[in-house]
C-alpha cells in the first residue's frame, strides 16, 4: 500500500515538472513552448537581386552620416568641378567648368590626392579627372610648377598595400612624365623606392618595367642613372 502511494506521488511530481522542462528546453532551442518546428528567417543575402552582385557598390557622396576622406569631402562640397555620368557602356565625367578654364592649383593636386581612394565613384573621378587635365594644350607649363605638391600624394599611393591604388598612382606618374619630361627627374628618388618594392613581384613585373621604360624615355639618360641606382635589375632602353 505504501509502495503504491509512493509511485502515485512520483507520477504527479513528474507531470508537474514536465511543463517547466519543456519551457526551459524551448528557450534554449530558440522556440516558444519547445516548438522544434519553427523555421529560421531566410538570409538577407539570399534575397538580394542578381544585379546587386554584378554592379559595383556606389557610395552616396552626399550622405553626411558617412565618414569622409579629404577627397570625398571635396567632392561632396563641390570643390571637385566634375561629376560622374553613368553610361550604358562606360562612365565619363561631366565638368561644371571646362578643364582648360580651371586653376591647376589646387584642382590637379586634389585629383592626385584622390588616387588613394578605394570606393566608387571616387576612384574613377580622381584618375579620370587628373588624366583629362593633363591632356589640355598648355598642361606642361601649368603642371611643372606643381610637381613639389603632386609628388607627395603620388608617393603615398605608390606605397599603398592596395594593388589597385598602386597601379592607379603608377599610371598617373607615367602621365605626369609624358607631360613634364625631364622636369620629373629630380623627383624620381622620392617615388622609386615604393616602385622597387613591387618590382620584385613576378605578377606585376611586366607592368612596372613598362612604366620605368616610359620614365626613362621621357627623362633621358639622367633618369636612367637614377632608376638603375634604385632598381639595379632594370635594363635600360638605350
Amino acid at each position: 500500500m505504501s509502495s503504491a502511494r509512493t509511485k502515485s506521488s512520483s507520477a504527479k511530481l513528474s507531470q508537474r515538472a514536465t511543463p517547466g522542462r519543456l519551457e526551459t528546453e524551448g528557450k534554449r532551442s530558440g522556440t516558444v513552448g519547445g516548438n522544434a518546428g519553427a523555421r529560421a528567417r531566410p538570409n538577407q543575402a539570399s534575397l538580394a537581386k542578381p544585379s546587386a552582385r554584378l554592379n559595383a557598390r556606389t557610395i552616396n557622396p552626399f550622405d553626411d552620416a558617412a565618414p569622409k576622406s579629404p577627397f570625398e569631402a571635396a567632392y561632396a562640397n563641390g570643390a571637385v568641378p566634375c561629376r560622374l555620368q553613368h553610361g550604358s557602356v562606360k562612365h565619363k565625367l561631366q565638368w561644371t567648368t571646362p578643364p582648360e578654364n580651371l586653376n591647376f592649383d589646387p584642382i590637379l593636386v586634389t585629383f592626385a590626392e584622390g588616387l588613394r581612394e578605394t570606393r566608387h565613384p571616387y576612384t574613377f573621378v580622381a584618375a579620370e579627372g587628373l588624366k583629362q587635365m593633363l591632356t589640355i594644350e598648355d598642361a606642361e607649363l601649368r603642371t611643372i610648377p606643381l610637381l613639389p605638391k603632386l609628388i607627395p600624394p603620388l608617393r603615398q599611393g605608390l606605397g599603398s598595400a592596395n594593388i589597385e591604388v598602386f597601379f592607379r598612382s603608377l599610371q598617373a606618374l607615367m602621365q605626369l612624365s609624358d607631360v613634364t619630361g625631364q622636369h620629373l627627374n629630380p623627383h624620381l628618388n622620392t617615388v622609386l623606392p615604393q616602385i622597387s618594392r613591387k618590382a620584385l613581384d613576378k605578377k606585376h613585373k611586366d607592368k612596372i618595367v613598362k612604366a620605368l621604360q616610359q620614365l626613362e624615355y621621357n627623362g633621358g639618360r639622367d633618369s636612367m642613372k637614377v632608376i638603375k641606382a634604385r632598381i639595379p635589375t632594370y635594363s635600360s632602353i638605350y
